[in-house]
């Protein structure tokens, strides 16, 4: 049994750490109020606009935008992966990165050519351990995501969509659902998918993320009146569609973090308490034979003279 001097440090050292994380749960709580009140205000946007887009897809106008061209066959595609800059927020990095890792072996065994675009250290991390073809990243976003470097990171992507280098390009984030809860999922971006979102989402969530944009669409036909000639609008829009669904994707992502770190720490914090109570049980009765063993040593060796 360990000496009373050793569990006496160890009491200390757990009553340091349980002072740090419960710091950090507080300053977590703190910031990720602030984070779920940016994610839902753009909420309403990034639907409205995702919804627009969708329908300007069935309405068929005579431009036709490049991000709203199905390829027949899907031979290069690109994914945008979201995840932190920092750990100690339990699984959520973790959940993430499972789901892209699969979709990356599902990509590779149909033959198809996958390159990324990362945003925060962990994704960038595995992604490089993994040997994966990293085109652009952007870490270090800070506690508020901002449009300009979400934008310059994933316009990689988007010029080689243009271009034709890529066929699709996915967007892997944390959805956040509540405190206690955020949810991983792999949707497309471009093309544009037909299938409208559900009104509470800008998400959809399918196992391959390959299926077909166009496999459901609504009962009546969209028709709209360009000011000043469609080109101009059609481009406007699906930047806006793109910057709107990236940024809402950070939002969500950074609102998961801040929840997923403040119920971390709260859970090592108690877990704290109960090894230093477990600890304190410990040193007590080691100190308790201790002074039973000298009394008895005591009364021993009065008893021999």
């Amino acid at each position: 049994m360990a000496g009373i001097k050793e569990i006496r440090t160890k009491i200390k050292s757990v009553q340091n750490t349980r002072k740090i994380t419960k710091a950090m749960e507080m300053v977590a709580a703190s910031k990720m109020r602030k984070a779920q009140d940016r994610m839902r205000a753009g909420r309403p946007y990034a639907v409205k606009v995702r919804n627009m887009a969708a329908h300007l897809m069935q309405a068929h106008p005579e431009y036709e935008h490049p991000y709203l061209v199905e390829c027949d066959e899907i031979k290069a595609a690109g994914v945008v992966v979201v995840t932190t800059d920092k750990g100690l927020c339990g699984g959520l990095n973790t959940n993430i990165m499972r789901i892209v890792l699969n979709r990356y072996t599902e990509f590779k065994a149909k033959g198809i050519r996958t390159q990324f675009t990362a945003f925060g250290n962990k994704g960038l991390g595995v992604l490089t351990r993994v040997g994966a073809d990293v085109v652009s990243q952007e870490v270090g976003l800070g506690d508020t995501p901002e449009l300009e470097r979400l934008i310059g990171a994933i316009k990689v992507q988007l010029d080689d969509f243009v271009q034709g280098k890529i066929d699709a390009v996915y967007v892997a984030t944390n959805r956040f659902i509540n405190t206690m809860r955020q949810e991983p999922v792999f949707f497309r971006l471009l093309p544009l998918p037909g299938k409208l979102a559900d009104p509470n989402t800008v998400y959809e969530q399918r196992p391959q993320g390959l299926e077909a944009p166009g496999e459901s669409q609504s009962h009546y036909g969209w028709d709209y009146i360009y000011e000043p000639d469609n080109k101009t609008v059609i481009d406007e829009l699906l930047l806006r569609y793109v910057e709107g669904i990236v940024y809402q994707s950070v939002s969500e992502s950074m609102a998961s973090e801040q929840s997923a770190r403040m119920v971390a720490m709260k859970a090592a914090s108690d877990n704290a308490k109960k090894v230093i109570e477990d600890l304190q049980l410990v040193y007590n009765k080691t100190r308790q034979a201790a002074i039973t063993k000298e009394i008895s040593e005591i009364v021993g060796g009065a008893a021999a003279v």
